[in-house]
């Protein structure tokens, strides 16, 4: 019979076993438990410190005790005569440092619990601790739970097939049939992310789904991918950054206007201030690939095929977002149909908007024309708002004079690095500094002032 899951006290009797240097063998035994399942949740659950020793310097080198290198910082203000290894920030400018990993973490039990050095070490350390043991559990319980579990290379697989045929007016049973290879999933679950707008079919493609009135239920939400973070986290973005100085980066970001509704995709383009927005039907993936597609055919057809490529990566070469599900197919976008990278997607840590201050910061800016709701506003809805609108806004914004730009418009900055059909090209005109409006009035928005009690 399969034992149950292990439970917070469980967690707490391994944390107490390691603290008192037991084996994973006899921790196990104590439990009830195979090894291989306490080994599993310690490698498995284990927390990260990089907190060092009290009165030490945090150098984890493996040539700390020998190396002799001085003044690996040109600003350095200390005497000539001191070596780089005493100081704090030497791991992170040498260019020769290579972490020094503690023999205990190689083999059983893989953490610090119970070790006499762990007070004076130095090194990165490895903790179980029953608490984050328990919220990571749950946190994990819950993400299996919820959404559409589907990589993005697997979405490419059978997307194009899929709408390919039904656009022909056959089945999701018939297409399925035909290329049974070419799916991972059941087919129950394919309509679950046609009905959730996972994929390029919708309902109105399907011979029956249209006629049938959809059930009231919770939309699917797609899972993200983890694997699509790997090599775009905020630490290689910065790490990118100081490798590679100078480069322009552009913020990416979505804004809601009511749940469920239609959303606006927002590019700031660093350093001049010059924002971009565009009307999506939805937060999906799939939408944001073929804005992104679209996006490059114009700057084509402005600029000749080659020039249209090159265009496109002087305006994108460094894109910096957010985690949201709209952004897990970063391959799409940063790559042609050839597969040439032409950008560089790189995400912020989570619930950390601070990371792209300039987007947040430009969006109050075009909240004025479009407010958020308040517990006595009523929230603006995108629905009926159309492109031409978003355009007008948006022009307001990037024609208002800024302070942090030397009284200088974003508009102005944007044209004179690359034209004014550049800026046509996302919609965006110039309006003079005195009609400049950027209160809800221009797109002739009315809120109720308060509701009644």
């Amino acid at each position: 019979m399969k034992k149950p899951r292990l439970t917070e006290s469980d967690r707490l009797r391994i944390e107490e076993g390691l603290r008192k240097r037991m084996t994973v063998y006899a921790i196990a035994k104590e439990l009830g438990r195979p090894k291989r399942t306490v080994m599993r949740e310690i490698r498995l659950r284990a927390t990260v410190s990089d907190k060092g020793a009290p009165c030490r310097v945090s150098n984890r080198c493996v040539h700390r005790f020998d190396c002799q290198k001085k003044r690996i910082c040109a600003h350095c203000g200390y005497d000539e005569s001191r070596l780089c290894r005493f100081c704090r920030n030497c791991n992170e400018n040498c260019g020769d440092f290579v972490e020094d990993i503690c023999a205990r973490l190689s083999h059983p039990p893989y953490v610090c619990n119970g070790c006499p050095q762990a007070g004076k070490c130095v090194l990165r350390k490895r903790f179980y601790l029953h608490p984050a043991a328990q919220d990571d559990y749950r946190k994990r319980l819950a993400e299996t739970r919820r959404g559409a579990n589907i990589t993005e290379d697997e979405v490419l697989k059978f997307d194009e097939t899929l709408y390919r045929l039904t656009s022909q007016g056959q089945s999701i049973h018939a297409a399925m049939t035909c290329h049974a290879d070419l799916f991972p999933v059941n087919e129950k679950t394919v309509y679950r992310y046609v009905n959730g707008g996972l994929l390029h079919t919708k309902r109105h493609d399907l011979p029956r789904a249209c006629m049938l009135k959809p059930r009231k239920a919770k939309s699917v939400e797609h899972k993200v991918d983890p694997k699509c973070r790997i090599g775009r986290t905020y630490a290689d973005y910065l790490l990118f950054i100081a490798r590679n100085p100078g480069l322009p980066v552009t913020e990416m970001d979505t804004v809601e206007g009511v749940k469920g509704g239609k959303v606006l995709l927002t590019l700031m383009f660093m350093p001049y201030g010059f924002m971009a927005a565009f009307l999506l039907p939805s937060k999906t993936s799939g939408n944001v690939t073929e804005l992104f597609a679209m996006i490059r055919i114009l700057l084509t057809e402005m600029s000749g095929d080659a020039g249209g490529l090159e265009l496109f990566s002087r305006l994108f070469t460094v894109i910096l977002t957010d985690n949201g599900t709209e952004f897990s197919a970063p391959s799409r976008i940063e790559t042609d149909e050839v597969g040439n990278r032409l950008t560089r997607i790189y995400y912020c840590d989570p619930n950390s908007a601070f990371q792209k201050a300039h987007v947040e910061r430009n969006h109050e800016l075009l909240r004025k024309i479009l407010p958020k709701g308040t517990p006595y506003l009523e929230p603006t809805s995108f629905d009926n708002l159309t492109q031409a609108d978003l355009d007008l806004a948006v022009s307001h914004v990037n024609s208002y004079l800024r302070e942090s730009l030397k009284d200088r418009t974003p508009y102005d900055l944007f044209t004179s690095a690359f034209g004014a059909r550049a800026a046509e090209i996302f919609g965006i005109r110039r309006i003079p500094a005195e009609g400049v409006i950027l209160k809800p009035s221009l797109l002739g928005i009315v809120q109720k002032t308060r509701k009644s009690f």
